[in-house]
């Protein structure tokens, strides 16, 4: 569809549509316990689009890299043979963090290996987890520089969640004792209690309060105490989580991921104590985050800090900083953040299922390829005129939240409740889950977002009663539609829920929904709404510079657009013609991301 000026300025107020949805108030989950869980890896694959390029090409990625290389400086500090190349970078002996995100390549491989049954990444995981193991010696020393003590956590928590995630994923039985090993080694190094971060650069750097999410998985899986009694010690209670369900906002000024990051922790808490207190800051939080901290691409953050709000201070972070967003760490919090409350509470509105969404597409889906040698992207750039380019130091933090997060991909797809599933993300995919006593299969065959038809095709070994929950998404631009065996059915869901869609399913079945896609406008914040980003569903659209433009990286907001391709619109002004794509379609090319309104 073309994009007009009128267009642009149609509202995107609620739009009725017609399957009904219940009227059913927002539930809390007992102590412990969550009304949503999650699919397990092995029963989520994507099978097509973008979101499955990026998987495969990751796993490609992470599949190709050195065993010697990523072991060579823990056993160098083991004293033992350490062949291979160094790293380099934030990774070597004398590097930022040495050895920091080993941890993290091995969760990534462990999760990849589960999805998609690769028994390579399953024996590059295990291998390097024995490779891990040999170097701990009698004193269980995994922490590469005890003596500055300023990164053990940080180090100790990425040690945490590739152990556990090799012993949960691949049957490493191996790894659960080095787990226990791995403490006992660090114990004499923690901290007693938990430290916040204050902001980006000042001490105390280390990041106790984003531990408690793996100490909790590390005592369930153990059975160690001291593991939980630590988790606990380490939430932000006081700082952070009493506060936000208070209804307070003690974000601005903090340094951004580590932060959100940690109401991951809060979020399994919940899950573990039951307090309402962590739901409810969770809540807290995601409000604040998408309603005042983030940019249209759902990217939060400028030069790794939250803002204060109601100031402008996005909008001035577009002169002033290239560093608007942390991509793969920011993306892995937030995303994470979102399946959390996904779980938390059934859902009546579909707003955590849309800003996951979002993010996936315009962030971690718009962030470079690695390249061979420890280069990763680091920072999204909304300024004008921006391009990608690689952090300035090789094998950065965000090289482990990449693998993670592409990783966790599947996850995202849907989640099972004790009346059926949930479709939270359109995407070429296949899950498997279990309805009222069916063993059941859904297959989705869509080009979204290029196109609006998603089709779902089930297969179950019988037939039985159940709902399936459809997202209707808040962007929707018209109302929705739906067809069963080809048949239309009415749906009287509201733009921003869950469709529930209760009948006596079949094997056989096929569901088709048109989610109608339009451009529209978002300001980069209350105080500048004539700086605009442009929207397409959860996409983001941005301007190919190019050599002609009288004024490279500074436009206004189109008049008109034309398509010109299955994902690409032109504008042709005084014989100059501009070219619009999605952010994550953008490689080596100049770009704007945010336009102002004529």
């Amino acid at each position: 569809m073309a994009l007009t000026r009128r267009s642009f300025l149609k509202t995107t107020a609620a739009l009725s549509a017609s399957v009904s949805m219940p009227s059913f108030a927002e539930t809390t989950a007992p102590a412990g316990r969550e009304p949503l869980t999650e699919l397990a890896y092995a029963d989520a694959q994507l099978t097509g689009g973008p979101l499955a390029a990026h998987y495969d090409a990751v796993h490609a990625h992470f599949l190709s890299l050195s065993n010697d290389r990523l072991l060579k400086v823990y056993r160098q500090r083991a004293g033992l043979t350490a062949p291979g190349a160094d790293m380099g970078g934030w990774y070597d002996t004398d590097g930022f963090v040495p050895g920091h995100a080993l941890g993290q390549y091995i969760s990534g491989l462990s999760r990849i290996s589960a999805s998609t049954g690769d028994a390579a990444a399953r024996d590059k995981a295990q291998a390097l987890v024995a490779g891990f193991g040999e170097t701990l010696g009698p004193k269980n020393e995994s922490i590469l520089r005890p003596q500055t003590n300023l990164w053990v956590c940080y180090t100790l928590d990425k040690h945490f969640c590739g152990l556990i995630d090799a012993a949960t994923l691949t049957d490493d039985n191996s790894a659960k004792g080095l787990l226990t090993r791995v403490f006992d080694g660090a114990q004499g190094l923690l901290p007693a209690k938990g430290r916040d971060r204050i902001g980006k650069k000042n001490p105390p750097y280390d990041e106790t309060f984003v531990m408690p999410e793996n100490l909790f998985a590390g005592a369930s899986l153990t059975g160690d105490p001291r593991l939980r009694d630590y988790a606990q010690r380490y939430l932000l209670d006081r700082e952070m989580f009493a506060p936000l369900a208070r209804g307070e906002d003690p974000f601005p000024g903090q340094h951004a991921y580590s932060h959100v990051m940690a109401l991951s922790s809060a979020g399994r808490a919940y899950a573990e104590l039951g307090d309402t207190m962590y739901r409810d800051a969770m809540q807290r939080a995601f409000t604040l985050l998408t309603s005042t901290q983030a940019y249209a691409s759902g990217g939060y953050g400028p030069n790794e800090t939250l803002i204060t709000p109601h100031r402008g201070e996005l909008f001035a972070a577009l002169s002033t900083t290239q560093d608007h967003f942390e991509t793969p760490c920011g993306s892995y919090a937030a995303t994470k953040l979102s399946r959390y409350l996904l779980r938390s509470a059934r859902p009546t509105s579909t707003a955590h299922a849309d800003y996951l969404e979002r993010v996936l597409f315009n962030t971690i889906l718009a962030s470079l390829p690695p390249d061979s040698d420890g280069g990763y992207f680091y920072y999204s750039t909304y300024s004008p005129g921006a391009v990608k380019v690689y952090y300035q130091k090789k094998w950065p933090c965000c090289s482990g939240t990449l693998v993670q997060t592409v990783a966790d991909y599947p996850l995202n797809l849907g989640f099972t409740s004790d009346d059926g599933y949930y479709v939270t993300l359109y995407t070429p995919s296949r899950v498997r889950f279990n309805a009222r006593g069916a063993n059941v299969t859904l297959e989705q065959t869509t080009e979204f977002p290029t196109t609006d038809h998603v089709a779902i095709a089930l297969t179950a070994d019988r037939s039985a009663e159940y709902t399936l929950y459809l997202r209707l998404p808040a962007w929707l631009a018209r109302p929705a539609s739906l067809k069963i065996n080809g048949r239309s059915v009415a749906l009287n869901a509201s733009t921003g829920s869950f469709a529930a869609i209760k009948r006596t399913w079949h094997s056989g079945d096929v569901i088709e929904l048109e989610v109608p896609q339009d451009f529209r406008m978002e300001a980069v914040d209350e105080q500048h709404p004539d700086t605009v980003a442009l929207m397409r569903g959860p996409v983001q659209y941005v301007a190919i510079e190019g050599a002609k433009q009288a004024q490279p990286g500074r436009r206004v907001l189109p008049a008109s657009l034309k398509p010109s391709g299955a994902d690409t619109f032109t504008e042709t002004v005084a014989g100059i013609s501009t070219v619009y794509v999605p952010l994550h379609r953008i490689v080596n090319q100049t770009y704007t991301a945010y336009f102002t309104k004529a």
